[in-house]
Formats: C-alpha cells, structure tokens, sequence
C-alpha cells in the first residue's frame, strides 16, 4: 500500500462558528455537503458516497472549534489516516475560516485537493455563503 502525504487546505467562509459547527460535527449536518448520507452509532461514524461506503471514529471534537476522524479498515480496526475540519476565526476580523488537514497518495494529491474544494463549495451553497 502506498504512504499518503498529509496536507492542510483553507477556505473562507461567511457563518458564524456555532452554524458551522452544526454542519462539520453532525450527521444530518455532514450529510447536508460532505457525503450522499451520514450515519453514526457514539464515535462511529459511517460516510455513504454513491456505491462506496467508509466508516471513521470520531477521535477529537471540541465544540465550535474542531472536529477529527479517524478511518477505519475494512476489519473496522484504526488506519494511519485521518481528516480533520477545523474553524479558525481572526479575533480581529472576526473573518471565519474551515481548515482541512487530510491524506492522499501523491499521485491523486490533486484529485483529492479539487474534492475538497468542491465539498466545500456545497458548504457555502447550505450555507448561503455563497
């Protein structure tokens, strides 16, 4: 199996951090722009895309500020990998930003960046952020 690279994108967001929170830490949320559908039993977390289906444990979570998942193999033991979403809001400008720090091969690093950007482009339409 290849090793993945971590990366960290930043996106602007025009919410407030208790509404973001809402849609990063939920399932109902989650399932509002991160994946087709979003179940979870305490800590597990299962993420439906089409015919694809990926189960996560929630590992961190700190209210209005972050939250983080670990994937899990078939076997549903721990990987190597994670993604978290982080909220980071200047206490200056009060300006609001979501902050991914995910894995991907290096060969999909591009594929996996755009997917993001597009997950988070559906965000901001929920949102009215637009």
């Amino acid at each position: 199996m290849e090793v993945k690279l971590k990366y960290e994108l930043e996106f602007p967001i025009h919410a407030s951090p208790s509404l973001l929170y809402q849609y990063i830490s939920t399932p109902s949320g989650l399932s509002e722009w991160f994946a087709d559908n979003v179940n979870s039993r305490g800590e597990l977390f299962t993420f439906i895309w089409d015919d694809s289906e990926e189960k996560a444990k929630l590992i961190a979570k700190r209210t209005g500020e972050r939250v983080k998942f670990r994937w899990l193999d078939q076997d549903g033991d721990d990987t190597d990998y994670f993604f978290e979403i982080k909220i980071m809001e200047d206490e200056i400008t009060k300006d609001v930003s979501l902050v991914v720090v995910d894995f991907s091969e290096e060969d999909e690093m591009e594929e996996s960046k755009l997917l993001w950007e597009n997950q988070v482009s559906d965000l901001k339409h929920v949102l009215g952020s637009v």
